[in-house]
């Protein structure tokens, strides 16, 4: 079965997507999964999905999808191609998956479970990815969803008293520009990456201040009117961090996915420190157990905070496949107008093997979840789960 190469580039594994003969031979019946589900008011067959990263383009997301997978975020782009990091991009770790991800994890030369990530955010041009998204979302089937990840390029800053606030409106203004063209070539939603550990500008870093992080939301929202959007977000271990946060962005998106990786130093089989010694996003089976009690955090804060709030009306349901809403889209709101609550989803990712793992993160609050790590080892990770998820209880 087709699946990602660590072994190859990322470019590699893009023109090597598969092509029509291998979407039509990976399609077979899929169990259904029990319940009734949504992602940001959009009707979707299960709550499983992936998230930025294996969908290089349209033909691997339309694989997936016939494989059971129905939340599908295509990979993050920009307002301009941009190269992946050399290789290697995917380094399998040794760790403990039930103690807490430690600041060093060694590498090994078989995968575990458990790897550390090292992209960049690459990407094609804006016009290859917008005319592949407005090739894919038309093919795919009903209760099947489309979702663009974007990100801004930071602009540098060569005086940093004078130029930070002009380098965030910089950078809020390219996050919407991305976004308005996602939406425009037909993507349901659109989930912003807040959060990239692999690099150092203000693009990979926003989650961590709220003010920056409400700026660039406004600034998005206003670009795509009332269509779903989500924030990815990094590792956030205080229920503080996690209040300011909510407090911030919460009038204004639908949602916040997490965990996007946590990040600690590689060391060689010698002791030697990988990837010149930066930190790099660990991902898969290692972090889950942090990525659950982050998404039971949020929930907790979540809920407190919206106890008094009104939320705001979903004129969602009638949106059909092919991004075109069959009720008038609500004004989004804007600034001196009455706030109202949009913020009621949060998307879990981390670890994911099994039905009970996504149960875990359903339990801990969870509205949906995404699958990457498993995903790109075994493509019928999410078959596997539906029919654990609908096998009678011994």
């Amino acid at each position: 079965m087709l699946r990602y190469d660590p072994l190859k580039s990322w470019e590699e594994n893009l023109h090597r997507s598969p092509d029509e003969k291998d979407i039509v031979e990976a399609a077979q019946p899929v169990p259904e999964f029990p319940g009734d589900w949504h992602w940001c008011g959009l009707p979707v067959n299960s709550p499983l999905g992936v998230p930025a990263g294996p969908l290089l383009n349209g033909n691997w997301l339309r694989y997936y999808a016939t494989l059971g997978f129905d939340i599908l975020v295509y990979k993050t782009v920009r307002s301009a191609a941009r190269a992946c990091y050399p290789l290697p991009n995917l380094v399998p770790v040794n760790v403990d998956t039930t103690k807490p991800l430690p600041a060093e994890v060694p590498g090994m030369d078989s995968m575990a479970g458990t790897w550390a990530v090292s992209f960049g955010m690459p990407c094609v041009s804006p016009d290859e990815w917008r005319r592949d998204i407005e090739r894919t979302v038309p093919l795919l089937p009903q209760g099947k969803i489309l979702v663009v990840s974007v990100v801004g390029s930071a602009p540098p800053i060569t005086d940093r008293a004078c130029d930070m606030e002009q380098s965030l409106e910089q950078l809020a203004e390219d996050y919407a520009q991305c976004a308005h063209w996602a939406v425009e070539s037909g993507a349901h939603g659109v989930e912003a990456n807040f959060s990239c550990p692999n690099v150092a500008t203000a693009d990979g870093q926003l989650y961590q201040d709220s003010n920056a992080s409400r700026l660039v939301s406004q600034r998005i929202r206003d670009a795509i009117g009332d269509r779903p959007l989500v924030l990815k977000i990094g590792h956030v271990t205080s229920r503080e961090h996690a209040r300011e946060l909510i407090r911030a962005v919460g009038p204004i998106v639908d949602g916040l996915a997490m965990t996007n990786t946590i990040t600690a130093r590689v060391t060689s089989d010698r002791g030697d420190l990988l990837f010149g010694g930066q930190l790099r996003g660990i991902s898969g089976e290692g972090i889950r157990h942090q990525s659950i009690e982050q998404i039971a955090r949020f929930r907790s804060v979540l809920t407190e905070e919206t106890a008094t709030v009104p939320s705001r009306p979903n004129n969602r349901s009638g949106r059909g496949q092919g991004g075109e809403d069959s009720e008038r889209p609500v004004t989004p709101t804007r600034a001196g107008a009455s706030p109202l609550w949009r913020l009621t989803d949060l998307i879990g990712v981390g670890g994911i093997v099994t039905a009970e793992h996504v149960c875990q993160y359903l339990r801990a609050g969870a509205s949906s979840v995404a699958i990457a790590t498993a995903a790109m080892i075994d493509p019928r990770i999410a078959i596997q789960i539906r029919e654990q998820a609908g096998a009678p209880n011994d």
